[in-house]
């Protein structure tokens, strides 16, 4: 299927590594032109250089996303590079400390919230009045099944991204009758370095050898992080597919949603 984004510019926070680079891959395999951002200058450029050896368009920012200074910056010196940007996916982020309702501290509620929503707002705040002149804009901010299903643990990061969801629904009634939609994508368990570190030390713990296939390792470690009906993790290219559908005209009358890719793990409706 032809997405339609071919030559389209497109803004991914966080893509230097993890599901961000995997989004950035994706929408250049659909020809779009990306501007990978991240803080690590080395790692932001690995990933573009790999793109642009792979056939496909990048370009770098780098910039720290809680900095209103460094935002304008980084977004005036992307649509510098590449031209306006007409797709923006929300990726940066994070939790931070691991706290829970016995440590929990105010200071690290701010900062979360700061790292996950307040970051998506100041970057769609700087792109939206482009694609409101164009008529035209995809916007996607990356939330989680925490925000829906949230643990014991790490309560202001469930909040935070709790917080990105609504702030999309709102933003898209906003916008709906400019041809710009806004939609939240959030993942369930995906498989990063980070998660097979975490499975391959319980599956250890559980007497597997430290070269058992992967198969093996997700069939003894997940029941203990998730309860998946689909019983694997899901992976970088099945997020990257949505956002991909998500960020095309193919998708032009889907606003609003908050799209779960979580393998059947949130049970309401």
């Amino acid at each position: 299927m032809d997405l339609k984004i071919e030559g389209r510019v497109a803004l991914v926070t966080g893509s230097s590594k993890g599901i961000g680079e995997g989004i950035a891959r994706r929408l250049t395999q659909e020809g779009a032109v990306v501007v990978v951002h991240g803080r690590d200058q080395l790692k932001a450029e690995q990933v573009a250089h790999d793109i642009v050896a792979e056939g496909g368009r990048a370009h770098v920012v780098t910039g720290d996303l809680t900095n209103d200074d460094e935002v304008e910056r980084l977004v005036e010196q992307a649509q510098g590079l590449a031209g306006p940007v007409e797709i923006l996916v929300n990726n940066a982020g994070g939790s931070g400390a691991t706290e829970d309702w016995t440590t929990t501290r105010l200071e690290t509620w701010a900062r979360v919230y700061d790292r996950n929503t307040l970051a998506a707002v100041r970057v769609i705040t700087r792109v939206l009045p482009g694609m409101r002149e164009a008529g035209w804009g995809r916007i996607v901010n990356i939330s989680s099944l925490a925000a829906r299903m949230p643990p014991a643990g790490r309560p202001e990061y469930s909040a935070a991204k709790a917080a990105m969801a609504a702030m999309s629904a709102s933003l898209a009634k906003a916008v709906a009758g400019e041809g710009i939609t806004v939609n939240t994508v959030s993942p369930g368990t995906i498989r990063s370095e980070r998660l097979e570190a975490a499975f391959h030390k319980v599956a250890a713990d559980q007497g597997l050898p430290v070269d058992a296939p992967w198969e093996e390792v997700e069939r003894a470690a997940l029941p203990v992080f998730a309860a998946v009906p689909m019983g694997r993790v899901g992976t970088l290219e099945e997020i990257a597919d949505a956002i991909a559908f998500l960020v095309s005209p193919r998708a032009g009358y889907i606003t609003g949603m908050d799209i779960r890719v979580d393998g059947g793990a949130w049970p309401g409706l």
